[in-house]
């Protein structure tokens, strides 16, 4: 919902306050829980997406409309639901699932950790938001049982996903992601890996292979019906020296395999109804209804940063979203789709990556990419049978701050000289490639260069790259069951919430499931749903007053 600039003279009398705070007041006194199971779920995974992020996009999306970007909202801000899920061990094992049913409309906070690593990875962190168990840094979708690089405890290990569960209940699935679709975090919604950087065989030890383990490209074609695969990582699917489509005299962009297999081809010849597409042009040429399954690989490894992206030749995330949503919901049985944005520039989705780099300029572009899929898919699904969740894997050393005046750019200077006598950006790192000393000294940041998509922000800690930080991360929701996300939970409670809202296992025969398989075939009158749409009428009018 944009966000309209008021006045400045009219932020300086109460009154403008407290016209404010009553029409969140009486939202809030307006709102209750959506007790019916949800047809549909869109899971939407920021990347590296922590709170300070969030705010500074949000900003930065504000002044991209030509305001002063404090007042602005991102659309995901506006759902009714909110927890934290936390990053670190808590020493609580189960899951609280069903207490929270009768206690609606608290926030609550995730944790991250995992179950060997105060600050986790993304792996670790998507088997627990996906599969719904806490496991090790590095591993994707196993139990905490399997060891890190070791084939052998792969076997008996496994655990499957809310998206493999939610394909066997009958429901399509989909993947849509900015980074290659081997990467982490869309790849804990299919494979069991004990290395997320298996992502072809050409990428595994000898141990492994002949220990029988197989690399992620290939349990993405044979592991999961997956109806939709939006992303990268060709070079993964096809032979060794398979020119690539797009660059076909680099090289460095063929394929990878050792084994010879051509996955892309696997998986057309195993589908009825399934089509490949590599560019824009091809995806935009899909017609909605004519195709069951859908797979788009769109770079060798992952997709540019939105900054860099050709729009003529690669689709945005919210293009890949939208025709995911297009294709899936014609399921009567309804659908789950997991989105990624990586936010970061190096190897996972973009605002991590961004990050990662320390260019926190490609990075807060990437959750304004983000948040526009997650407002495109809210105009083509509803919140009476759509359950929409928000979330990060973790968040990163990102800060900003420096007493910056109302309307500074977000990438803008501080307004004062540190005790150095020399100017600083309000944006900071705590560690990364931003660090630098030249002539014994900090440099001086300066405008226009600070403005710069590319440039790095410094870091007080020299890195290669730049890490994760360990605080908890927020989880934003609506639709049916939204109000499960609650309180300060860990960060596998995300799935379990996930699967009880949409009567798919371990819940399947939970009360009101039966009622719901019934509902999904056809109309059923409810207040409920008029209740949803009344509270996002609401919230609309709060943000454009």
């Amino acid at each position: 919902f944009p966000a309209l600039l008021s006045p400045p003279d009219a932020e300086k009398t109460p009154g403008y306050w407290n016209k404010g705070a009553r029409r969140r007041l009486e939202l809030a006194l307006a709102l209750q829980p959506a007790a019916q199971r949800a047809k549909n779920i869109i899971l939407f995974m920021g990347d590296g997406m922590g709170l300070s992020t969030m705010s500074a996009a949000r900003i930065y999306k504000g002044q991209l409309a030509g305001g002063s970007g404090e007042e602005s909202v991102l659309a995901m801000e506006t759902f009714p639901h909110m927890a934290l899920a936390k990053v670190r061990r808590a020493g609580l094992g189960g899951t609280l699932l069903l207490p929270l049913l009768e206690t609606p409309l608290h926030p609550s906070c995730f944790q991250t950790y995992t179950i060997d690593r105060q600050v986790p990875d993304s792996a670790g962190t998507g088997t627990a938001y996906l599969c719904g168990v806490k496991a090790n840094a590095k591993t994707l979708g196993l139990s905490g049982a399997a060891v890190y690089g070791k084939c052998h405890t792969t076997f008996g290990n496994e655990v499957d996903s809310v998206l493999h569960r939610a394909r066997l209940a009958g429901k399509s699935v989909g993947i849509v992601t900015t980074t290659r679709v081997q990467h982490a975090s869309p790849g804990a919604a299919y494979a069991h890996s004990a290395s997320r950087g298996w992502y072809a065989d050409a990428n595994m030890p000898k141990e492994a292979l002949r220990d029988g383990c197989k690399d992620i490209a290939y349990q993405l074609v044979h592991n999961t019906d997956i109806n939709v695969i939006l992303g990268g990582g060709r070079m993964y699917m096809t032979p060794k020296q398979t020119p690539d489509p797009e660059y076909p005299g680099d090289p460095d962009q063929n394929g990878t395999r050792k084994d010879g297999r051509d996955l892309i081809a696997e998986w057309l010849s195993a589908k009825q109804g399934a089509h490949y597409v590599w560019d824009k042009k091809g995806l935009d040429a899909v017609k909605d209804d004519s195709v069951s399954h859908l797979m788009g690989l769109f770079e060798p490894k992952d997709m540019k940063y939105e900054l860099n992206r050709n729009t003529s030749t690669d689709p945005s995330i919210v293009e890949m979203t939208e025709k995911a949503v297009r294709i899936l919901r014609r399921n009567p049985n309804g659908f789950f789709l997991f989105v990624e944005d990586d936010h970061i520039p190096r190897a996972g989705g973009r605002i991590d990556h961004g990050h990662h780099s320390g260019r926190a300029k490609q990075a807060l572009m990437e959750v304004v990419m983000l948040d526009r899929a997650v407002a495109r898919a809210g105009e083509l699904t509803s919140p009476a049978d759509t359950l929409t969740v928000v979330t990060a894997d973790h968040s990163h050393v990102f800060t900003f701050g420096g007493s910056t005046p109302r309307g500074n750019s977000i990438f803008g200077l501080a307004p004062k000289k540190a005790k150095d006598k020399r100017a600083y950006t309000s944006i900071l790192y705590g560690n990364g490639p931003g660090y630098s000393i030249r002539d014994g000294a900090r440099p001086a940041a300066s405008l226009p260069a600070a403005e710069d998509k590319d440039y790095r922000q410094q870091a007080a800690v020299p890195l290669e790259t730049e890490t994760h930080s360990g605080e908890d991360v927020v989880v934003l929701a609506q639709g049916p069951m939204g109000h499960l996300f609650h309180g300060v939970q860990e960060q596998h409670y995300i799935a379990h919430a996930m699967a009880y809202a949409a009567c798919l296992e371990p819940y399947a025969t939970e009360p009101g499931c039966r009622a719901a398989r019934r509902a999904s075939h056809g109309t059923r009158c409810s207040p409920q749903p008029l209740l949803a749409l009344l509270a996002l009428c609401m919230a609309a009018l709060i943000v454009r007053g």
